[in-house]
């Protein structure tokens, strides 16, 4: 029997067939490259167009647009301390702008703060005097929020007048160093304490020694000296409206309306009301300093990354914090 010849597939239409899925295949991939470099320049554009609208407002420029005279506004938020929100650099750069902007009418420092350190709080203190001597017509008024102590009052007491809220926890005019004492517990733990100074009372504070006597009372002495430095200056700033209360310097806090009746604050009342009703200028101006928005992403996701480690690490704290 004689076999019929099989047919093979024509080789040209084999390699036609193959350059056509190669083809195909390179199309995509410039098809792919071409929407991969679009999408990244419009992601690239959107940050960018993002950047330039949360970018804090140039003070100079909207000095210009403003029509008429201002109440500026500077906050004091927070712990006052070094490196913080409410640290002195950050206050006072926005007291000098305040100050040096024609159109303003008076400064209001909108305060809402526990206190902090005293030097940071005496820098500022200072530079609201040294600024009223220069520019005698423009008033400072503190207005506090929530709170206004210690430290945050220190610096409401160089203001011309202070206000707040009926319910404003105000004064707290004293000094306070607090730290812990391990010695016993160490003693129970079977711990022994190697440390080596040059000084006699160079550890004075260390708490896993004992604290005698002597350094109790030198410690004492400093935070009285403090202390006193303290009175000196709301005296300076209040005057005669203090009243003549021996309570007034005990570190004790009082409200707004309680406050009124001991001359620490001179009425009750909000920004709003004293730009309205005491300055007479009623539009208001923040001179704050902001963060850039770059500053602000770096901040928050510092913050994010040390909160993860914490989790990772069972070290995250709870979330009731009472001070």
């Amino acid at each position: 029997m004689s076999q019929e010849p099989v047919e093979r597939p024509d080789s040209n239409k084999e390699w036609q067939l193959i350059e056509k899925v190669v083809g195909s295949i390179n199309s995509e991939q410039k098809t792919a490259r071409r929407w991969g470099i679009f999408f990244k320049l419009a992601t690239f554009a959107y940050l960018f167009i993002a950047l330039i609208m949360l970018a804090p407002k140039d003070l100079d420029a909207e000095k210009i647009a403003l029509s008429g005279e201002v109440t500026a506004v500077v906050e004091i938020k927070g712990v006052i301390a070094d490196g913080k929100d409410a640290s002195a650099d950050v206050i006072v750069t926005g007291l000098r702008n305040a100050f040096e902007t024609s159109g303003v009418k008076a400064v209001v420092l909108r305060i809402n703060s526990p206190g902090g350190s005293p030097v940071q709080s005496g820098y500022v203190y200072d530079e609201i005097k040294r600024l009223r001597s220069l520019y005698p017509e423009t008033p400072v008024y503190a207005v506090i929020s929530d709170i206004g102590a210690s430290g945050a009052y220190y610096i409401a007491a160089a203001a011309d007048a202070i206000y707040a809220d009926k319910a404003s926890l105000v004064g707290s005019i004293g000094v306070v160093g607090s730290g812990f004492g391990f010695v016993d517990a160490m003693e129970k733990l079977g711990v022994e304490r190697r440390q080596f100074t040059s000084g006699e009372h160079k550890a004075f504070l260390d708490p896993f020694t004992p604290l005698n006597k002597e350094q109790k009372q030198f410690w004492q002495g400093v935070l009285a000296t403090t202390h006193n430095q303290f009175i000196e200056q709301v005296k300076k700033g209040r005057g005669d409206k203090l009243a003549q209360d021996a309570k007034l310097f005990s570190g004790l806090v009082w409200t707004g309306e309680q406050a009124l009746e001991l001359g620490l604050i001179d009425g009750l009342g909000s920004t709003s009301y004293v730009a309205r009703e005491l300055v007479g200028a009623e539009e208001i101006v923040d001179f704050t300093p902001q963060p850039s928005p770059f500053e602000s992403l770096v901040g928050r996701l510092g913050t994010h990354m040390g909160q993860g480690f914490a989790g990772v690490l069972g070290l995250q704290s709870n979330p009731l914090n009472l001070k």
